[in-house]
């Protein structure tokens, strides 16, 4: 196989990669006939010259390679076509800023294979930044509050050069009287818990939470049960909400009447009901102030009212008026704090790539290899031209 990893392309530039310089060399002394090129970039976390120190040839020429990676969606400008491709495509769900991108692959017969549907046996995604964008995300979470409280200000993520270095800043840290509340059990939420337990801020039970009353600092994680319900029963069916979720309320209310500050890393879709809504926002009542958007579904389609836009990694906190509904400067009294960037682990490009590669090769590497690998058929949403059959839900979109 000729590999190729490709320069990111997108206006707001991204600075992972899919595998680093040691991880090309593992694959090539593994791989014996394999080859990987790499074209030039400025912008990567790891420079061309710690790719040309492990002997991965660095060059423009994507022509000759087989298997293109990158990280975050290909420009349609440089796009070649008839190849095969693997990266974060964000069509799946519909997404419209990238209705032509699809449109252009299948015009120009790419095969396209999408990080995001690759799955094992159960249905679970083996491959995923998801954990460092729980990292960071709480991060900046705790960074905001500091910042609003005027008690400290913690160094943003993306000034320190790795995780190491951004655990040396939580100790000592002023944090009485912060609730913080977690939606979700999956890897976003599971990176918040490791970054809160770092600094030692205190696990109690959802019911503990919304009792508690001293100004040690405490976080609770909620899982679907805990957010939702179907009016008249108390049993609640896991399986059935996630097939059925438009016949489910919103029961997160208590923790809106609880909580100072909110971390929100659970999937969600359209039929899925908010958790709150921008009259709830209103309430004298609602004591969030902090709301930390890992998910980052814009409103009006979005799980959030206050998610109006995606922020930055320099500029990552934004506020809102909830009387007025509308954008304001952020660390008022009257508004809520928003961070809601939307490529967060690019804040740790270090750390976060050296893990995905990890994943990309223990889990995927052998099955990209295989003519007949489920894995791979159910994550390729385009081929020759056509959509994969999983996909031909995407046929109105693109058409």
């Amino acid at each position: 196989m000729k590999l190729g990893i490709i320069r990111e392309g997108k206006t707001k530039s991204d600075t992972r990669v899919p595998l680093t310089p040691k991880q090309c060399r593992y694959l090539l002394d593994t791989y014996q006939n394999s080859q990987i090129f790499v074209q030039p970039s400025q912008e990567r976390c790891f420079s061309d010259e710690e790719y040309k120190n492990q002997g991965i040839p660095i060059t423009e020429n994507m022509e000759d390679c087989e298997l293109l990676l990158g990280v975050k969606e290909v420009p349609i400008s440089m796009l070649i076509p008839q190849k095969t491709y693997l990266f974060f495509s964000h069509t799946i769900k519909k997404q419209p800023y990238n209705r032509e991108l699809l449109r252009s692959i299948l015009q120009q017969k790419i095969r396209l294979i999408d990080y995001e549907c690759l799955t094992d046996e159960r249905g679970k995604r083996v491959i995923a930044f998801g954990r460092w964008a729980g990292i960071v995300g709480a991060h900046n979470a705790i960074l905001a509050w500091g910042r609003r409280e005027g008690k400290f200000d913690l160094k943003p993520m993306h000034e320190c050069y790795d995780w190491a270095e951004a655990q040396t800043y939580y100790q000592n840290l002023p944090l009485a009287n912060i609730k913080l509340v977690i939606t979700g059990e999956g890897r976003v939420a599971s990176g918040a818990v490791e970054m809160l337990e770092k600094m030692k801020i205190k696990r109690v039970s959802p019911q503990e939470f919304l009792k508690y009353s001293s100004s040690e600092p405490v976080y609770t994680q909620l899982a679907v049960k805990d957010m939702y319900c179907r009016e008249g029963e108390d049993d609640f069916d896991e399986s059935h909400y996630y097939q059925h979720p438009e016949e489910y309320v919103s029961n997160f209310e208590p923790y809106t009447h609880a909580a100072n500050i909110m971390l929100n890393g659970i999937y969600w879709d359209k039929r899925i009901p908010a958790f709150f809504s921008k009259e709830d926002m209103k309430r004298e009542d609602f004591t969030i102030r902090v709301i930390a958007d890992v998910t980052c579904d814009i409103a009006p389609d979005s799980s959030i009212p206050s998610t109006i836009r995606a922020s930055s990694i320099t500029n990552p906190i934004y506020g809102y008026d909830p009387l007025l509904s509308k954008e304001t400067e952020p660390f008022q009294n009257h508004c809520i704090d928003v961070m809601a960037v939307d490529n967060l682990p690019n804040e740790l490009p270090r750390d976060a790539s050296e893990d995905f590669g990890n994943q990309l090769i223990s889990k995927v590497w052998s099955q990209l290899n295989q003519t007949d690998s489920r894995m791979i058929y159910e994550g390729t949403i385009a081929v020759d031209g056509e959509l994969n059959k999983p996909y031909e839900y995407l046929r109105d979109y693109v058409s």
